[in-house]
């Protein structure tokens, strides 16, 4: 598999790839919530079978004598209410309708009294608006929830390239082990015939024995590591033990060139950076006029308009409907709190000083962090082509080492550096690499865009919550 197979096998099924998904799906669903909140409700309630046989403690309203009653009835109801809240108010409008019947058992009669239509309004006045608040953060809280979803899978992206170069080099590393130790072998059997002649001492034949038996276990430590590094590979594709992924290095880079501004501009722009601040910015303002509304007067409207009637039959009920207004405005005056309004809002005040000064660090940390991933993403192209270059050359020196010393004319110590410089260069070279594709990857969660097709990150949002 290729780098890029990798990285789609992951973003498409992988563990963190569908915590991702499930994430977003969650914020979908309370952004639909806030939505569905701004749209009249519709509700059917009622009372069914409310049977009262008791002894209830009245006063005669003439004489003023407390006496014990018996009550003997069951009650039934139902009504349809439409509500609406009103975001830019604050208030709630209702409209509803409602019918009940009493049997009273022990008169022997029954009542009915129906409402058949009411329109119902209550609004708070001075009251912190908690619709107004709502309709300037949760937008923003759902866009931000979208640019999470792409950030999080440039986050698998970046876990899969991890893996993958950690299976190529943990495979090189294997190989070139294998390698070793046969060339070992090979220079231990020349150095034995050339002890008996003299050209190598007891020490550098000592040497290239001890070598041997260093590679020995180098080539089981290898192995064990390629093991473990094709499992880690294997947990996040989602395939079991049985697989082997073979990684296929392809050594041509992207000719790509990070502009500064550019990358400034789309992080701005895309990412969930900006968001972040805008909402802790509002959520702060928020808990300021929260707590300025309940340190004040609060004060709230009611109102109640409609048509009601009572009879014992049913069809009377709707006959001569009788008009009801109720209005009425509750408020509460505080006189004496001893400051503990005041320590609210004063408390809320500070907190927001606070988040204002994280959100202009932060802008200016961020602005560092993006400077700084460009310079590393620009060199490390340059470094991939020197790393590659000094593999090949250090591979090219030692196999030259080896032919010397078959003919004599290097020395164990010779063969031993050679050897050194050339498992390190190949080392370097894929780790170069992989740096290489983890500098850009990590581009493009900072910036939600891909700067090999020139175009900004999105998915389809409408498919994936179907």
């Amino acid at each position: 598999m290729t780098l890029e197979e990798v990285i789609g096998a992951a973003r498409a099924g992988s563990v963190p790839a569908l915590q991702a998904k499930a994430a977003f799906v969650s914020d979908y669903w309370a952004w639909r919530s806030y939505r569905a909140s701004r749209l009249p409700s519709l509700s059917l309630y009622g009372t069914l079978g409310s049977f009262d046989r008791s002894l209830r403690l009245l006063q005669n309203y003439e004489t003023g004598e407390m006496v014990y009653t018996s009550n003997y009835n069951m009650e039934n109801s139902l009504g349809l209410r439409v509500r609406q809240n009103l975001p830019f108010t604050g208030g709630t409008l209702s409209l509803y309708t409602d019918l009940t019947r009493i049997d009273q058992f022990a008169l022997g009669g029954k009542t009915w009294y129906a409402q058949p239509v009411t329109l119902s309004y209550s609004q708070p006045l001075f009251a912190y608006n908690q619709f107004k608040w709502d309709k300037l953060i949760s937008p923003k809280e759902y866009e931000r929830a979208k640019r999470t979803y792409l950030e999080s899978m440039e986050d698998v992206s970046l876990k899969a390239v991890d893996r993958f170069f950690g299976v190529m080099e943990a495979q090189k590393l294997y190989d070139v082990s294998r390698t070793n130790y046969d060339n070992t072998t090979q220079m231990l059997r020349i150095a034995r015939e050339r002890l008996s002649l003299g050209s190598v001492t007891r020490d550098e034949y000592l040497q290239l024995e001890l070598r041997q038996l260093s590679d020995s276990i180098a080539v089981n430590e290898n192995h064990v590591a390629l093991r473990e590094a094709r499992l880690q590979l294997n947990s996040l594709l989602g395939l079991d033990e049985t697989r082997e992924v073979e990684p296929v290095l392809e050594e041509e880079l992207p000719a790509v060139l990070m502009d500064y501004g550019l990358v400034l501009d789309k992080a701005s722009e895309n990412a969930s950076f900006p968001l972040d601040n805008a909402i802790n910015l509002l959520n702060a303002e928020s808990a300021i006029a929260k707590a300025k509304a309940s340190r004040g007067i609060t004060m709230q409207l009611n109102a109640r308009f409609g048509l009601s009637k009572t009879a014992p039959e049913l069809r009377g009920v709707y006959r001569d409907l009788l008009d009801q207004e109720v209005v009425g405005l509750t408020f509460t005056v505080p006189i004496l709190d001893w400051g503990e309004g005041k320590g609210r809002v004063k408390k809320a005040e500070a907190a927001a000083e606070v988040v204002k000064a994280q959100v202009e660090q932060a802008e200016n940390d961020k602005r560092i962090s993006l400077y700084t991933a460009v310079g590393q993403f620009n060199n490390q192209r340059q470094l991939c082509d020197v790393s590659r270059r000094a593999a090949a050359i250090a591979q090219e020196r030692y196999t030259l080492v080896m032919e010397r010393f078959r003919s004599g004319k290097a020395s164990v110590t010779d063969l031993n550096t050679a050897r050194t410089e050339s498992d390190s260069a190949i080392q370097k070279y894929i780790r170069d690499i992989s740096s290489f594709w983890s500098y850009y990857y990590t581009l493009r969660k900072l910036t939600l865009y891909d700067f090999l097709s020139g175009e900004d990150l999105t998915v389809d949002y409408d498919e994936m919550t179907q």
